[in-house]
């Protein structure tokens, strides 16, 4: 097995390359980049539906929290 190419090895090559060269490398690279992006984002995506079944948020809730976070405003400090 031959050694493994580093990125700066790949770089020193790429700016060897002419610019037509380095536009062809780009749009043979995108769309394989692409692939493997949506591949990979594809696995990570959790449904948030359901997310706060069975707790029972009151408006009374709500407003307390309100309440509780703007106590503060405005800051003596600012």
């Amino acid at each position: 097995m031959g050694k493994a190419i580093t990125l700066e090895e790949i770089l020193n090559l790429t700016r060897r390359l002419s610019l037509v060269e380095k536009v062809r490398l780009i749009e043979r690279l995108a769309p394989e980049i692409e692939r493997e992006l949506n591949a990979a984002q594809s696995g990570q995506r959790k449904s948030l539906r359901g997310l706060w079944k069975g707790l029972d948020i009151t408006a009374e809730d709500l407003h307390e929290a309100r309440r509780d976070m703007w106590s503060g405003f405005p800051r003596e400090e600012i």
